[in-house]
């Protein structure tokens, strides 16, 4: 999933990422809006991660959501 999909399918995406990343907040989720370095800058601040680790956090995102995708 690239990022022009995943910036598409944000609103239908966004319920999942509040569930898999708990502490951002819906403000966080909003101003995201499915752009990767946004999310990424978002879970540094919530999260501590290094920008390598919020990177490697939103591909096991995407992997989970299209492994998802591909068992309907």
């Amino acid at each position: 999933m690239n990022n022009d999909i995943l910036e598409g399918k944000w609103k239908q995406l966004r319920g999942e990422a509040k569930k898999f990343w708990g502490r951002l907040t819906d403000d966080d989720l909003d101003l995201a809006a499915g752009k990767l370095d946004v999310m990424a800058g978002r879970l540094q601040e919530r999260y501590g991660y290094s920008r390598a680790q919020a990177e490697a956090e939103i591909e096991r995102f995407i992997q989970e959501v299209e492994s998802r995708e591909s068992e309907r």
